[in-house]
């Protein structure tokens, strides 16, 4: 199974009401510092435009055309999705490159009727979910190859169908077909009738192995798409349980396998769910998200602790099942004194904290790049964040921070902090004012708050204790306070 417009159909397919079928659409990726077409749709062909093709050329020929950036990334993800839906057919399927698939459809094509029912079924799968495919079938992995990209899929039956093809349907590389077709071998009947020998001695063994291997006289290796690991793993108990200890052991029990699974595959749980069967056929589940990624039991265990407590066993629990939902890559890394990490700690608290208010309400602030004090931080969940270290700042910046508030005084509006004000009903003198710090707005930006114009910033420290953070607007002059210093 072949799939000439992958990238393409797996960006159309999901924005149909941005781009119709008739509208050229292309997607680009950057080739020796040139944007390059890199796919394109059946519309944009009929337009003359093709694959690596200069897209600045392709615009001035088709003026209307629709562009994407490429993610082959995407692609690559988006085929083994395919794999996954074509074992509706067979248990057996492979990857082809970057854009095919491989069955083997021996012993599965009479629950479809034959091979040619199987044939239909799959074009009106594929044309349902709007992707282009060519299909072939075939006695070897050459031939059904063959048929795909240059026969016109119907199911290969003799040899004789094999030898009206032209010569790049042997998956012979570009240099050998120009070569052959220069000496008039155009098609795989030409190459039949000429002596072996003359053949490989003048194009190498390549022509001959890739001839023998599409009519199945030299045997071709196939190795079918792996199943993804599975990280579960359970137990059966001849007797019920159900005390909190002897569900605590058997979960241990659990974690050592899970575990040990998890570090085969340099893998991590984020989401651990706990299953118990109770004896009356109910289920009770216990679910376990993580920090960050963890596959040491001895950490994980004690966070099952307050979950199991609350587990109603009845009358009583004859399975245990483990299983970790969500993983992410977690390599091996050796361990010494000095790099020990210290925030072992702070995960486990916050993967206990997070278990009872939520992982998403415990919170970090982050540095950004900004000058403008209310965009100079970010604000993103702790579990799924790094602390960062490069808090640097040129000036002090206050502890707290609220929205601007206007400052009551007495006397002329200058650029000068006023002596004595009054803030939140509350009166202050200045003992010592240090700036002006002056912050332009980012134009770039839609802030309303920051439409005013300029600000010159004060550290202000007052009579009475406090120390605030005033600013001054040359363009509307006026005072406000915008922050509190410890």
């Amino acid at each position: 199974m072949w799939f000439p417009r992958l990238p393409s159909d797996r960006v159309l397919r999901v924005r149909p009401f941005e781009t119709h079928s008739e509208t050229p659409f292309v997607l680009t990726q950057n080739q020796q510092n040139t944007q390059r077409v890199y796919c394109l749709n059946r519309a944009a062909e009929k337009q003359g435009l093709y694959r690596g093709m200069g897209f600045s050329d392709a615009r001035s020929y088709c003026p209307e055309l629709q562009s994407q950036p490429a993610n082959t990334n995407a692609d690559s993800q988006f085929l083994h999705v395919l794999a996954r839906w074509g074992k509706r057919y067979c248990p057996w399927v492979g990857v082809d490159g970057d854009d095919g698939l491989l069955f083997n459809v021996s012993g599965s094509t009479h629950l479809f009727g034959g091979e040619q029912g199987m044939l239909v079924d799959m074009r009106q799968r594929l044309a349902r979910a709007q992707i282009n495919a060519r299909i072939g079938i075939g006695d070897t992995r050459g031939a059904a190859w063959a048929l795909a990209h240059y026969g016109d899929d119907a199911t290969v039956s003799d040899v004789g169908e094999i030898a009206n093809l032209p010569i790049a349907a042997l998956r012979v590389d570009a240099k050998t077909d120009m070569s052959l077709q220069r000496v008039g071998l155009r098609k795989i009947s030409d190459l039949l009738t000429l002596p072996r020998a003359s053949v490989a001695r003048r194009f190498g063994g390549d022509v001959l192995l890739r001839l023998d291997q599409t009519l199945g006289q030299q045997p071709e290796q196939i190795s079918p798409l792996q199943d993804a690991p599975h990280y579960g793993v359970r137990m059966t108990f001849p007797d019920p349980i159900g005390l909190y200890d002897d569900v605590m052991a058997g979960t241990a029990r659990l974690l050592d396998r899970l575990c040990a699974k998890l570090k085969a595959q340099e893998m991590g749980a984020r989401v651990l769910q706990l299953t118990l069967r109770r004896v009356d056929k109910g289920n009770q589940q216990v679910e376990l998200r993580l920090a960050a990624p963890l596959r040491d039991h001895t950490r994980i265990l004690p966070l099952f602790e307050r979950g199991v407590h609350d587990v109603d066993a009845g009358f009583g629990i004859d399975q245990l099942r483990l299983a970790a939902v969500h993983v992410e890559p977690l390599p091996n890394e050796q361990i010494t004194p000095s790099s020990a990490k210290p925030r072992d700690g702070l995960d486990d608290l916050i993967t206990r904290l997070g278990n009872r208010i939520g992982l998403e309400n415990i919170q970090r602030f982050h540095p950004a790049d900004s000058h403008i004090p209310e965009r100079s931080f970010q604000i993103s969940p702790a579990a799924y964040s790094d602390a960062s270290g490069n808090w640097v700042a040129l000036r002090p910046r206050p502890l707290r921070l609220f929205p601007p508030e206007t400052i009551r005084f007495t006397g002329q509006i200058t650029s000068r902090p006023p002596m004595q004000f009054h803030w939140r009903k509350m009166f202050f003198s200045i003992a010592r004012a240090t700036g002006p710090e002056r912050i332009a707005p980012e134009w770039w930006l839609p802030d309303d708050n920051w439409r005013s114009g300029l600000r010159d910033y004060w550290r202000i420290e007052t009579r009475q204790g406090r120390r605030l953070w005033l600013f001054f607007t040359p363009q509307n002059p006026n005072w406000f306070a915008q922050g509190e210093f410890a």
